[in-house]
C-alpha cells in the first residue's frame, strides 16, 4: 500500500518471531533507497520507507526481496474492510489442522515409547508382537509424517535462515528435532553404529516437540486475532450496501461504489455507509463507536454524519462528502494501524538482544553436549543430546518478538474503543511519563460554542446596523468568538456594505474599513488603549463579563467607542470532574489563556485549578513559549488544545493531545486525539497509557525470565546440585506456551476500565 509520504506498507507472512522482525528488517534495509525499515510481527506488517516518493516498482523490489528471505509478502488495499481481518483466521485454521494431524501420528509413538515403562506384562505383550528394533521402525514410520509434512514449515524455514547466517526459531526448531529425529534414524538402521548403552530412540521427542510448538502458535495466532477485535469491531461498522438517490429513486448498490455529492438515504436502525452532511429529515445518531460517546446525537440539516454511526429511529438524507480512505472512520482506522506499527523506545531492548539471542543459543547447546559427552558424569551421547536438544527447544524468542506489539495493539484498540487515538506509541510512552497537564480554554475546557450573550451599544450608533457591520468584519475572522457575532447577527437585518480592507491582529482584535468608508475596529481592552480609545463607560459591564468568567470585547467605528460585546462559552460539564481526577492522581494542572487575569482566574477557579498555575493574557504565537517553560526544570509536560492556534504548543509540549472537535491542523500537531471533546478523555488516556506500559513490562520481564531462568535447567548442567533438568518434550511444551502467556497478558487489556 502506497501512502502519500515516501513510505510503502505490505503485510508479511510467515514470521514467528523477533529474529524473523530483525531478519525482515535487514533484508529490507538492503534494497538501495531505502532509509528505514520497521517490521511488527504482531500485525504481521512493514513500513519501508524511502529516499523518495516511492514508484510502483519499489513495490516490486520489497515483494522479491520478502519472498528471498523465505516469507510471503501480502499487499495491503488501501480501504480496510472486515473481511481483510477476517481473512487471517484462516492461518489459525490451518495452524489447528496441523496440529490434529500431528497428534494423530505422534499420539501412538507416545504409547509405544512409553509401553515398556508400564509393566513387564505390556513390555511382553508388545514383545510377543514385534521385536524392539522392530517397534523402532514402526515409530520411525510413524515419526516421518510429522517431522517433514505438519513440521515441513519450520524445517523450511530454519534451514533458510540458517544458509542466511541469519538464525531464528524455526532453526532452533530444525537443530533440535532434527537432531533427536536422525540420532533415533541412526540408531533405527544402523544400531551398530551407536554403542549399546546408548541404543535409545526419541522420535517421542521430535514429534511431540512439533505437535506442540504447533499447539503454541495455533493458541498464539487465535490470542493474536483476538487483540485485534477491536479493529473488527471497527471495520464491521460501515455496512456492505447502501440506498442512494439517482433519477429520483432509491437505488441500493454496494457501499464502496457511493461516490462524491450521491444523496444517501438512511432509514431507522441502519448504518451510515460514508461521510456526509444531511440535506433532509432529522434523527439521533449512535456516534459511540467512533467518538467514545455514548449519548445519542441529535442531527438535522447541515450537520455531519460520519460512517460506521448507526441511525436511530428517525430517516435522513445525507450528501457524501467523504468515501473510501477519507471517511473519518478509515482514517481512524489508518491512525490505530499507524500507531500499532510504530515501535516505542522500550522496544530498543528486546531487538538488542534478539540480535545475539539465536547465536548465543546455538553455543549454549553445543557447550551442552561438549559438557555431557566430556566432563559431566554419567555422560553419554544420547544424555548429550537430550539436554542439547532441551536448550534449543526451550529458547523461545518469538516471546520477545510479541512482548511489546502485543500489548499496544491491544492498547490501542482499546483505545479506539474509548475515543481516543494515539497516533505512535511513544506517545503511549510519553505519556505515561507527564507530571504536569497545561490546557488552552476555548473547546478544551468550555464547549467550545461562544454565544453573544451581551450587545450593549452607545448611541448614536444602531444596533441592528451596527451588529450587521460587526458580522460583515468578522466573516473573515477564524476567532471562535467570531462566531459568536455571525451567528447573532444572522437573525437580523443585512449590511448591504462590503469589506474594503481587513486586518487581524494575532491576540488582540481585528481591523476593517467599509465601502462607505467608515474604519471599524473589533478588539480587546488592551487593543483599545493601544488606539487611545476610552472604554470606561463600560467598566460595569467589564466586571460583570469577568465574574463570570466570560470574554468581551469592544467595537469602535472611525476611532470613537461604539459597543461591548460579552460572549460566554459554558465550561463542559465533566470538566471539573476530569481537573479533580487529575490532582487526586498527582497531577498538576495549568490554565494557558488568551483572556485577561482576572477571567482567566474566574475560569481556573470554576475549573478547580490553582490560581499560581493560571497564565493569562497569552498571545497565541506565545502559548509555546509558556508551555517550553513549565518544561524547562524537567516535568514532562502535556498540552491540551483545540484550535489552530494551538498547533505550536501541542507540538513542542512532551505530549500535545487535540480535542476532536478542532481543525486539521490542530489534531496533525498532536500525538493523541480525543475524538468525542470529552475532557474525561484526559485522564483516561493518561491511565490507559501507563496501562499499556506496565502491560510492556511484564511481557518483557516474562519473556526475559523466561529464557534467563529456563535455559540453564535445561542443559541439565545444574542437575547434580539441584537435581532440576527438563526433557525434550517437557522444554517444548514450556516453549509452546510462553508466547501464548505474552500474548494473553496483553489480552487483558481488553477489560481496562
Amino acid at each position: 500500500m502506497m501512502n502519500a509520504d515516501q513510505t510503502v506498507e505490505i503485510g508479511v507472512k510467515g514470521m514467528t518471531c523477533a529474529a524473523c522482525v530483525r531478519r525482515v528488517e535487514n533484508g529490507l534495509r538492503k534494497i538501495p533507497s531505502v532509509t528505514s525499515a520497521s517490521v511488527n510481527l504482531a500485525t504481521e506488517r512493514a513500513a519501508v520507507e524511502f529516499d523518495h516518493f516511492p514508484q510502483a516498482g519499489e513495490l516490486e523490489t520489497i515483494q522479491l526481496a520478502i519472498t528471498k528471505l523465505g516469507y510471503e509478502p501480502v499487499e495491503l488495499s488501501t480501504v480496510r474492510n472486515a473481511g481483510s481481518i477476517e481473512d487471517n483466521d484462516l492461518e489459525a485454521q490451518r495452524l489447528w489442522h496441523l496440529f490434529v494431524g500431528a497428534a494423530i501420528f505422534a499420539l501412538p509413538i507416545v504409547v509405544l515409547a512409553m509401553a515398556p515403562m508400564l509393566s513387564d506384562g505390556v513390555m511382553s505383550l508388545m514383545m510377543s508382537w514385534l521385536s524392539m528394533e522392530q517397534w523402532n521402525w514402526v515409530m520411525f514410520g510413524l515419526a516421518i509424517p510429522v517431522q517433514f509434512w505438519f513440521g515441513g514449515r519450520f524445517l523450511r524455514l530454519g534451514a533458510k535462515s540458517l544458509f542466511s547466517t541469519s538464525p531464528d526459531m524455526n532453526s532452533l526448531i530444525l537443530l533440535g528435532t532434527m537432531a533427536a529425529f536422525l540420532y533415533s534414524t541412526v540408531v533405527t538402521v544402523f544400531p551398530q553404529w551407536i554403542p549399546p548403552q546408548s541404543r535409545h530412540v526419541y522420535f517421542e521427542a521430535s514429534a511431540v516437540v512439533i505437535t506442540l510448538i504447533l499447539l503454541g502458535k495455533f493458541l498464539e495466532t487465535k490470542s493474536r486475532h483476538q487483540a485485534s477485535d477491536a479493529m473488527k469491531v471497527l471495520l464491521k461498522l460501515v455496512p456492505k450496501m447502501a440506498t442512494v438517490i439517482r433519477n429520483g429513486e432509491a437505488v441500493t448498490i454496494p457501499a464502496e461504489a457511493v461516490v462524491l455529492n450521491d444523496v444517501v438515504e438512511v432509514r431507522p436502525g441502519s448504518a451510515i455507509a460514508v461521510d456526509g452532511v444531511v440535506v433532509s429529515g432529522s434523527t439521533y445518531i449512535d456516534e459511540s463507536m467512533v467518538t467514545g460517546e455514548s449519548v445519542p446525537v441529535a442531527k438535522e440539516a447541515g450537520d455531519e454524519v460520519v460512517a460506521g454511526t448507526i441511525n436511530g429511529s428517525g430517516s435522513i438524507q445525507f450528501r457524501a462528502t467523504a468515501i473510501g480512505a477519507d471517511t473519518t472512520l478509515a482514517k481512524i482506522v489508518a491512525f490505530v494501524e499507524s500507531a500499532q506499527a510504530s515501535k516505542p523506545r522500550i522496544q530498543g531492548i528486546a531487538d538488542r538482544v534478539v540480535a545475539y539471542f539465536v547465536p548465543v543459543v546455538l553455543l549454549i547447546a553445543l557447550l551442552t553436549a561438549l559438557a555431557w559427552l566430556f566432563v559431566m558424569p554419567g555422560g553419554s551421547i544420547d544424555q548429550a543430546l537430550i539436554h542439547a536438544v532441551a536448550v534449543l527447544i526451550i529458547a523461545c524468542p518469538c516471546a520477545m518478538g510479541l512482548a511489546v506489539p502485543t500489548s499496544v495493539m491491544v492498547g490501542t484498540g482499546k483505545a479506539a474503543q474509548q475515543g481516543i487515538l494515539f497516533r505512535s506509541t511513544d506517545a503511549i510512552e510519553s505519556l505515561s511519563q507527564v507530571a504536569l497537564i497545561a490546557f488552552d480554554k476555548t473547546g478544551t475546557l468550555t464547549v467550545g460554542k461562544p454565544h453573544l450573550s451581551l450587545f450593549h451599544v452607545l448611541p448614536p450608533f444602531s444596533s441592528d446596523d451596527l451588529l450587521a457591520q460587526l458580522a460583515l468584519v468578522e466573516q473573515r475572522s477564524e476567532h471562535p468568538l467570531a462566531t459568536a457575532i455571525v451567528d447573532a447577527a444572522a437573525k437580523g437585518p443585512k449590511s448591504p456594505l462590503t469589506v474594503t480592507s481587513f486586518n487581524a491582529i494575532a491576540g488582540a482584535g481585528v481591523e476593517a474599513e467599509l465601502s462607505n468608508g467608515h474604519a471599524i475596529i473589533i478588539g480587546s481592552e488592551k487593543m483599545m488603549r493601544e488606539r487611545r480609545i476610552e472604554t470606561s463607560s463600560f467598566d460595569a459591564q467589564v466586571a460583570d463579563a469577568m465574574s463570570e468568567g466570560s470574554g468581551y470585547f469592544f467595537a469602535a467605528v472611525d476611532g470613537s467607542l461604539a459597543a461591548i460585546m460579552i460572549v460566554s462559552d459554558p465550561i463542559k460539564p465533566s470538566t471539573q470532574s476530569a481537573v479533580e481526577h487529575l490532582k487526586q492522581s498527582g497531577y498538576e494542572v495549568a490554565l494557558i489563556s488568551g483572556d485577561n487575569e482576572r477571567t482567566a482566574l474566574s475560569i481556573a477557579d470554576r475549573c478547580g485549578i490553582p490560581a499560581t498555575m493560571v497564565y493569562a493574557e497569552v498571545r497565541p504565537n506565545d502559548k509555546a513559549d509558556v508551555v517550553y517553560t513549565l518544561k524547562r526544570d524537567g516535568r514532562r509536560v502535556a498540552f491540551v488544545g483545540d484550535g489552530l492556534n494551538d498547533a505550536p504548543a501541542l507540538t513542542i509540549a512532551d505530549v500535545g493531545i487535540a480535542m476532536g472537535t478542532g481543525t486539521d491542523l490542530a489534531i496533525e500537531s498532536a500525538d493523541v486525539i480525543a475524538m468525542s471533546g470529552d475532557i474525561q478523555n484526559i485522564p483516561r488516556a493518561i491511565s490507559l497509557s501507563k496501562a499499556v506500559m506496565l502491560n510492556i513490562k511484564q511481557n518483557l520481564g516474562w519473556a526475559f525470565g523466561y529464557n534467563v531462568l529456563l535455559i540453564p535447567i535445561a542443559t541439565g548442567l545444574l542437575k547434580p546440585m539441584t537435581g532440576l533438568s527438563l526433557s525434550p518434550i517437557a522444554a517444548g511444551l514450556a516453549m509452546s506456551l510462553s508466547s501464548f502467556f505474552v500474548v494473553t497478558n496483553a489480552l487483558r487489556l481488553r477489560s481496562w476500565r
